[in-house]
């Protein structure tokens, strides 16, 4: 039998990049783009490679243009250190594992490195396998803080909860990481949102603006151990925006909530630097007056349109600068 299992793309719509700092956020998942992993007993245990681990090209030129997009970094380490952590877990957790080995692969058609949480989803995917496989079931709750585990603890990799826990929960989550939740329980406070109405979103990205995700926060994270008052005030204010962004969700006031999607970028801003591609992303999504700011890290955007005329204007204005413009599948049906 083959196991197989999914995680989708994923979105920060207020909160960005508060959740590594004690902050609140909210986010959505985006399911037109999943990773899967598929996973099936076999007499050997090994991991297969996907095209993300590629050792062999048409040329040089075809690696080089590879390892400029990219670097070096594919799934199979994602899957590897996943396998290590769910192991490490169920150790500490007293459950014995059966000695059965297995093959896993897996597939992704997750836009690379542009903000959209296409790593975490393949740990994600990971882990649901392997529940699956031996049977065992980690809370929905702790299930974040496990899969970053894998990324931060056993891969280096600065990131925080945020993605984790939407890429569990899925829909769309408001977060609440206060720190003495946080850091006496591992995990934060996480409330599903279902709005009366879904709220008009777009989400888009360039697929030529391929960065390693944890680039742009090292010099975030050296500020905030330091206790910069700028960035300590900037964090709190991304909580206030955070609440206000809930508040206007559940009121589907969504000139309000394209004021906070505005507003949470100025604050990103006055704490961060921003690549001017990145720059002109949200730039040219203003220009015809959708609200805009970072999904992520960088390399795609999400904000509001009005109406159908709008959406294609936002496609029309961002196609001009190479990006693509997608409909996010937020919500089952």
């Amino acid at each position: 039998m083959i196991i197989t299992q999914h995680a989708h793309a994923r979105a920060g719509l207020v909160g960005n990049p508060s959740d590594g700092y004690f902050g609140k956020t909210i986010s959505f998942i985006i399911r037109n783009f999943s990773a899967t992993v598929s996973l099936w007993e076999s007499p050997h245990f090994e991991i297969i490679q996907s095209e993300g681990d590629l050792s062999k090209y048409e040329s040089l030129d075809s690696f080089l243009r590879d390892q400029k997009l990219y670097g070096y970094y594919g799934g199979v380490r994602l899957m590897k250190a996943a396998v290590k952590r769910f192991h490490h877990y169920c150790e500490q957790q007293g459950r014995e594992l059966d000695r059965r080995s297995f093959t896993l692969t897996y597939k992704t058609d997750i836009p690379r490195l542009v903000g959209l949480s296409g790593s975490s989803a393949i740990v994600t995917a990971t882990m649901r396998a392997l529940m699956e496989f031996y049977n065992i079931e980690i809370p929905q709750h702790y299930l974040p803080t496990l899969v970053l585990s894998v990324e931060r603890d056993e891969l280096g990799i600065n990131a925080g909860l945020q993605d984790r826990v939407i890429q569990t929960y899925e829909g769309m989550v408001y977060m609440d990481f206060e720190r003495t939740q946080v850091e006496s329980q591992g995990y934060g406070k996480y409330e599903p949102l279902r709005p009366p109405k879904p709220p008009p979103i777009y989400v888009a990205f360039d697929p030529q603006r391929a960065e390693i995700s944890d680039v742009p926060h090292r010099n975030l994270r050296e500020l905030w151990n330091r206790g910069d008052a700028g960035v300590v005030a900037a964090m709190r204010k991304l909580s206030d925006l955070t609440d206000a962004g809930r508040k206007a969700i559940m009121a589907a006031d969504w000139g309000e909530l394209g004021r906070v999607i505005d507003a949470n970028y100025a604050v990103r801003q006055s704490i961060m630097n921003i690549a001017p591609e990145n720059h002109r992303m949200v730039e040219t999504a203003r220009s015809v007056g959708a609200s805009a700011h970072f999904s992520g890290s960088g390399g795609a955007i999400c904000g509001l349109y009005r109406d159908g005329k709008h959406y294609q204007d936002i496609v029309d204005a961002l196609a001009s600068i190479r990006c693509t413009t997608i409909r996010p599948m937020i919500f089952d049906a």
